[in-house]
């Protein structure tokens, strides 16, 4: 009988030791959860924290190319480093081929028919649907800004927000540009006269360096609006503005073959476009001024509309570089009949 209260005594011990353990454990859970902890624990898994760099290493992208809605490898197995103005590799992207490129004119005859006989309506609502994705990835876009180009944060976010700006001001002229470059024409004898705009067809584009996804946008927003299709020669030394905005189109409503984008050494691909005999148009902005002279004779071999302008990307855009690749067909139609 007497050894009964000291077992009691012992297991009441053993009962508040456990209480005051699973109290314990409980703060240091709630500790956990709290917001520094957690930060914590995201600059450990970063390298960043007190366990150092070897605590994680991080994982480098390799890019791919983009056709036809998809992303495959290039034809040549090649990649080539994207790297800032310093030299840091931030990662690595496909270098194209002459037969990827050739492989994009085919995705984007195939989507021609699709996108040029879509309601000028329904084009204006897919635009805008990328707006809403470019700006959803408004931080990714800046800081790879920051990080290829070199610029300050600051000038990144400007140049990041005018460029989701001027897509969605390029998302509003599909239902209105016939209304602006079309008309009825007065004519002598009993027949109705239209002049209707048309798009071109493929349209290659090489896109400018700087100032990256500003002048990406500037100069394929307005090729497609108008019911184009187009195949993208990414800036050689800021790609990763093109390999984002890839991944942007990937998962929206444009349909595939629209947009196809090459990384690579344009002096390799422009050549390859602009002799093609089944692209219509090309825009050489993003070309050497040395080169756009011979790449013009190239052109001149099935009859291709070529632009090429130096345009202030920091000036209000104007419809000049949708007429640029756009044809005017004009109808008769005889009256009473």
């Amino acid at each position: 009988m007497p050894d009964r209260p000291a077992a009691g005594r012992a297991g009441q011990a053993a009962k508040t030791a456990k209480a005051g353990k699973t109290q314990a454990s409980g703060k240091t859970r709630a500790r956990g959860d709290r917001p520094a902890d957690r930060a914590a624990v995201r600059a450990n898994a970063r390298g960043d924290g007190p366990g150092g760099a070897s605590a994680r290493v991080d994982v480098r992208k390799t890019y791919k190319l983009f056709i036809g809605g998809a992303f495959p490898r290039s034809e040549s197995g090649r990649s080539y480093p994207a790297a800032g103005p310093d030299g840091a590799v931030l990662a690595h992207v496909a270098m194209a081929s002459r037969k990827d490129a050739r492989d994009a004119v085919v995705a984007a005859r195939k989507a021609v028919a699709g996108w040029a006989g879509a309601t000028a309506y329904n084009r204006g609502q897919v635009l805008y649907r990328v707006a809403e994705l470019l700006q959803g990835r408004a931080a990714q876009f800046t800081a790879e800004s920051v990080a290829n180009e070199g610029v300050p944060r600051a000038e990144a976010e400007r140049a990041v927000t005018e460029a989701i700006d001027r897509w969605v001001w390029y998302a509003g002229w599909p239902d209105k540009v016939a209304q602006v470059t079309g008309s009825a024409n007065a004519v002598a004898g009993p027949y109705f006269n239209f002049s209707v705009p048309e798009p071109t067809g493929v349209v290659a584009v090489l896109a400018p360096a700087a100032p990256g996804l500003l002048g990406l946008v500037s100069v394929l927003a307005p090729v497609i609006a108008t019911g184009n299709t187009a195949v993208v020669v990414a800036s050689e030394t800021v790609p990763l503005p093109a390999v984002t905005l890839a991944e942007v189109l990937a998962t929206s409503d444009v349909p595939p073959g629209v947009v196809n984008i090459l990384t690579g050494r344009t002096a390799e691909l422009a050549p390859v476009l602009a002799a093609h005999m089944d692209v219509n148009a090309i825009d050489l902005t993003g070309a050497a001024a040395a080169d756009r002279a011979g790449l013009a004779r190239l052109a001149a071999g099935n009859v291709k509309r070529v632009h090429a302008a130096d345009d202030d990307w920091a000036a209000p855009p104007g419809p000049e570089r949708m007429l640029a690749f756009l044809e005017i067909k004009t109808v008769w139609h005889p009256i009473g009949i």
